[in-house]
């Protein structure tokens, strides 16, 4: 046992909830941003504004054409297993060989493909790590090894984590349909507090493909977050702390939120408000790639999401019956009110009366 636990500290596997449930799932959530969703705001910009060079098939692929953007998206996968690898502090052969695992994977998972890249990532990487530089013939052991396992884990348990995380994320959207109010507290809630946490909401939504109604009870989860923690924390941050938590991420507030939980009543509170309120009110849905569903107002992806949901929804939207709108004043004002007036009134109310009630103090809220 002693032999195993130094082989594993050499070779830094580290066996651990934060490595691979918030380093490796972070990392995976920023693989897919800059491959599916930038993707995906390039085609949306190249054709709703006629841009030649962003709507031009450069490359046509098994008698498919592709856009730039078309490229990118193509790519998820690898770009995926090779930021989960990153994360895991993966050698250069390892890493490299996970663009190969990453695309099978995807491609296998369906669906579900970004719950199983980051299983079979992790699986390929560790593995390529322990026999790594572990012989002289390391240019040939390392690639073989993490790409005959990535292969293989991908073969064997792609498809069936496809078919769950499908099924599951189909399971939530349906309740979302069924039971609007209650399903809008819920989901709202638990991927506005996922967003916070230092895990990936937008992962999460990815992987569970999570659209429609639900995916506008996410945005709502997620903006509540950002723009409530932004708002309501001002008087401490000023304009640098309303910029890096309304638009980058409420993350910031964890170390706070460790220190005085109660700080996050108001947040969780205005998500649960206002989630029906998007699901009921406005039936806010977001049809845009899954990915935007937990991104809220992260460089304005939640909201360029549902706008690309209404003009050209994304293939997992029309999947589920989603179809292309043009919006009326009657959407946008739901869109703009569920994203950005409504947390930022309502969290700043509901902290008030925290600090009324003593359970949160001047200074709680300081960003480090």
């Amino acid at each position: 046992m002693e032999k195993c636990k130094a082989f594993l500290k050499r070779k830094n596997i580290v066996i651990s909830a934060k490595r691979y449930g918030i380093d490796a799932l972070g990392a995976m959530a920023q693989g897919l941003f800059c491959s599916l969703l930038i993707g995906t705001i390039l085609n949306t910009l190249g054709t709703q504004f006629h841009i030649g060079f962003l709507t031009a098939q450069i490359v046509t692929i098994n008698e498919v054409g592709y856009t730039i953007g078309g490229l990118a998206s193509f790519m998820s996968g690898s770009a995926m297993a090779v930021a989960i690898g990153y994360a895991l502090q993966a050698p250069p052969m390892v890493l490299f060989s996970l663009v190969t695992v990453g695309y099978a994977c995807n491609t296998l998972g369906g669906a579900g493909g970004p719950l199983a890249v980051l299983f079979v990532a992790i699986i390929a990487a560790e593995c390529g790590k322990a026999v790594s530089k572990e012989t002289k013939v390391d240019i040939l052991v390392t690639p073989i090894v993490t790409i005959l396992v990535g292969i293989g884990a991908a073969w064997l348990i792609a498809p069936p984590i496809g078919t769950a995380a499908s099924a599951f994320g189909q399971l939530i959207m349906h309740a979302t349909e069924l039971q609007p109010f209650a399903m809008g507290i819920l989901v709202s809630v638990l991927v506005g507090i996922a967003l916070t946490l230092p895990i990936s909401s937008a992962a999460i939504c990815a992987a569970l493909t999570l659209t429609g109604l639900a995916g506008g009870a996410a945005v709502a989860g997620c903006c509540a977050q950002m723009v409530g923690f932004a708002v309501m924390s001002f008087r401490e941050n000023g304009w640098g702390g309303l910029v890096s938590q309304g638009l980058g991420t409420s993350m910031l507030q964890m170390p706070n939120i460790v220190k005085n939980p109660r700080i996050w009543i108001a947040p969780t509170l205005t998500s649960a408000i206002t989630g029906p309120i998007a699901t009921c009110v406005f039936h806010l849905e977001m049809n845009g790639a899954a990915i935007n569903s937990g991104m809220g107002t992260c460089g304005l992806c939640g909201q360029l999401g549902v706008w690309t949901g209404w003009i050209s929804p994304s293939a997992d939207a029309l999947a589920n019956g989603a179809a292309a709108i043009t919006p009326t004043a009657f959407d946008w004002a739901g869109l703009l009110l569920i994203s950005f007036v409504l947390p930022a009134i309502l969290c700043p109310l509901i902290n008030q009366l925290c600090c009324r009630a003593g359970w949160v103090k001047q200074g709680d809220l300081t960003l480090a």
